[in-house]
């Protein structure tokens, strides 16, 4: 079961013993040991795709070649995947997009999507940071997110490191150091932004956004668009707040938390590792999921190459996912899922307070889907119960029709009813901060 954007492996059950270190060793060593059965497989795909050979153009044939697909496929360690958005389209014209990292720190980098104009903007464009989930897919999950946003808006986001990837020599990185690269980013850059935090990160942007108002920071955003983030998950909890609070966080701690192993660069880190992320994952639906394989080989076997390429690229990106930081992982559990510290009052961030109550200069927005199944309905709207300095006239609350989870953030109504709300907000809190600063002046 997942926790929250977290994909929880329903591994063990009550008494069971808790996962160790061999774990992941053992996992490295099973697809290592495939390798030789799939190099014959993708010999043999070969050889019955080849148009010279009189069996490619039978059923028997396209069988066999789509069956080596599937066993590929099916056994394949998927890398990250890439953004391609190489263009927009902006005021009419096509775009050409170039995507530059800015700012880098060892679990993050801060991505720009700059758009190469040929003629200068009739207007500045508002400039938003899209903090993406750090709970097992990459950052290319939001691919249609900021799709949707690149023809209006300057956009930026978060793309988090795969944990294996990192050496132990960086350090440790946990919710704390969350709050603190979100910090940072808005920092590097310089002001007149909006944020975005899509689903998990709503809590750690809040947090940031109130560390920085009660610091009284010059670099805070103009607005705040949180997206089906739990920040309160005693509001109609789900199955997977449920979960969290029946289990409790020493029961995830032993059986999820495992070592990387050689060759990995983050050797011996601790870790909630990818692949068992997607374990869960994929038995939340796993009927959904054989049936979804059963089309691809029919499609392969009749030829139907758009419909497998579909397919090909929804799991090419669902089937890659990354490691999180142990402790990043427990904390989260604990403190969002379990404790509730975040309504309670009781979060804190490096020993002090998170006090969303100082945030005043930042307009609040936040989005929620009929038929979220992760976070429930009025979980994120708790948001505006917290910010209790915000003006009504400077908060506004959405819950969009007939949408689960992903589909506020994606989709076809995401692009043609939230992205046109969220845009009129920023412009909207974008003029009422000058409004305020001219007045004070």
């Amino acid at each position: 079961m997942p926790i929250g954007e977290f994909g929880a492996p329903p591994l063990a059950a009550e008494g069971s013993p808790a996962l160790t270190t061999p774990l992941y060793w053992m996992y490295e060593m099973a697809h290592a040991s495939l390798n030789p059965a799939r190099a014959v497989t993708d010999a043999t795909k070969i050889l019955f795709q080849n148009p010279l050979n009189p069996w490619t153009h039978t059923e028997f044939g396209k069988s066999v070649a789509a069956g080596c697909e599937l066993f590929e496929r099916t056994t394949r360690r998927y890398g990250k995947p890439d953004w391609n958005l190489p263009t927009t389209e902006v005021n009419g014209l096509r775009t050409p997009v170039e995507v530059r990292s800015i700012w880098e720190k060892p679990f993050c980098r801060l991505l720009h999507f700059d758009r190469k104009f040929t003629r200068p903007l009739r207007a500045p464009q508002p400039r938003v940071l899209i903090v993406a989930p750090m709970s097992g897919h990459y950052a290319t999950l939001l691919r249609g997110t900021v799709e949707a946003f690149l023809p209006t808006h300057e956009v930026y986001i978060t793309d988090w490191a795969d944990a294996r990837m990192v050496p132990l020599a960086e350090g440790r990185f946990d919710l704390d150091d969350y709050v603190d690269y979100v910090i940072e980013m808005l920092h590097a850059l310089g002001g007149n932004m909006h944020v975005i935090a899509v689903c998990q990160p709503s809590v750690p942007v809040l947090a940031a956004v109130s560390v920085m108002e009660a610091n009284h920071d010059p670099f805070v955003p103009l607005s705040m668009t949180l997206m089906g983030g739990p920040i309160d998950t005693r509001r109609n909890p789900t199955a997977v707040n449920n979960l969290a609070e029946q289990r409790g966080i020493e029961w995830f701690r032993s059986h999820v938390i495992t070592k990387v192993p050689f060759p990995h660069p983050g050797v011996m880190r601790d870790v909630y590792p990818g692949f068992l992320q997607l374990n869960g994952f994929i038995s939340m639906n796993l009927d959904r999921h054989m049936d979804a394989h059963k089309a691809l080989f029919a499609h392969l076997v009749k030829g139907d190459g758009d419909l497998a390429d579909k397919h090909r690229e929804f799991y090419d990106e669902y089937l890659a996912v990354m490691d999180l930081t142990a402790e990043y992982y427990l904390q989260t559990v604990d403190l969002v899922f379990v404790k509730h510290a975040l309504p309670k009052g009781e979060m804190t961030h490096r020993g002090k307070p998170v006090d969303p109550s100082k945030i005043r200069r930042v307009a609040l927005m936040t989005v929620e889907g009929e038929k979220d199944d992760i976070s429930g309905l009025g979980q994120t709207e708790a948001t505006h119960a917290l910010c209790t300095a915000i003006p009504n006239h400077r908060r506004v609350h959405y819950v969009q029709k007939g949408v689960g989870h992903y589909g506020v953030f994606n989709g076809s109504r995401f692009r043609s009813e939230i992205v046109p709300r969220i845009s009129d907000f920023m412009v909207s809190a974008a003029n009422t901060r000058l409004s305020l600063v001219a007045a004070a002046e």
